[in-house]
């Protein structure tokens, strides 16, 4: 994979896919679905999808594409692929709450490598660039020409008084049982794959996930922490974090800066 002509597709996409949804989501209404697992979708998760799945396959046809709204991509195995999430935070999209996000990444061996973030409501793009380092550029954007990027790192956490994010859709009683193990100086709560971007730029250090997700909904996110020097790793054995599972689903994780004094659930 060629990363620095990767970087630049992917920055362009993503970008052009917030264009498409924000189209939509300033429109008066729109029309909300449910798929085959009762979570929503819109005319704006599909016209993204259709819009990056072209850009990918026009860019690398010979690379395996996995996407959240195409079924039939579920079921590819390879050792490298793209894997997109068009609109992760449908909810926070339908109740317009802006905390939604575009995910483009690519996964090698197992590891989500490189991967682009962009909340387009918030004019935030978060992405990893060709040596694998992250960064944060801020709206307006020009597709074709970068504006000012912003070297991202994980913050030095202070075990005493932690800062920690968590689901603002899918919060529930285990996770606020987990988090009563640290001592916690704020919390917060975030929508979409930008709960990982918070911690890579350091305005967090924890963001525990005991619920379903799948790899679409955090492959992006992660390569962005990990371009930052943090780390996602399983709830259980606090194993890494592993990509190109049967069936895409993800265990419970827990995303954090190094540092912090993981605990036990």
């Amino acid at each position: 994979m060629d990363f620095e002509t990767l970087t630049g597709v992917m920055r362009r996409l993503a970008l052009e896919a917030g264009d498409a949804i924000m189209e939509i989501y300033g429109s008066d209404d729109f029309d909300v679905r449910s798929k085959s697992d009762d979570s929503p979708v819109t005319a704006a998760d599909e016209r993204a999808d259709a819009l990056i799945s072209a850009g990918l396959r026009a860019a690398f046809p010979d690379t395996a594409l996995v996407t959240e709204e195409q079924a039939a991509s579920h079921g590819v195995s390879a050792d490298e692929f793209l894997i997109v999430d068009p609109l992760d935070g449908t909810k926070e999209f339908v109740k317009r709450r802006g905390d939604f996000t575009v995910n483009i990444a690519f996964v090698s061996n197992g590891v989500p490598v490189r991967g682009v973030v962009y909340a387009p409501a918030r004019e935030r793009l978060f992405y990893t660039l060709a040596d694998g380092s992250a960064v944060e550029e801020r709206g307006p954007f020009d597709k074709d020409v970068p504006g000012p990027r912003t070297p991202m790192s994980v913050r030095t956490p202070d075990n005493g008084a932690l800062l920690v994010v968590a689901s603002k859709s899918h919060r529930d009683a285990a996770t606020d049982d987990y988090i009563s193990l640290y001592d916690v100086a704020d919390m917060k709560s975030a929508g979409s794959s930008l709960k990982f971007c918070l911690v890579a730029s350091g305005e967090a250090d924890l963001y525990p996930r005991l619920g379903r997700t799948m790899e679409w909904d955090t492959a992006a996110g992660h390569a962005v922490l990990a371009g930052a020097g943090g780390a996602v790793v399983a709830f259980d054995d606090h194993a890494p974090l592993r990509y190109g599972k049967d069936g895409y689903a993800n265990p419970f994780f827990i995303a954090y800066a190094p540092g912090v004094e993981l605990r036990r659930g």
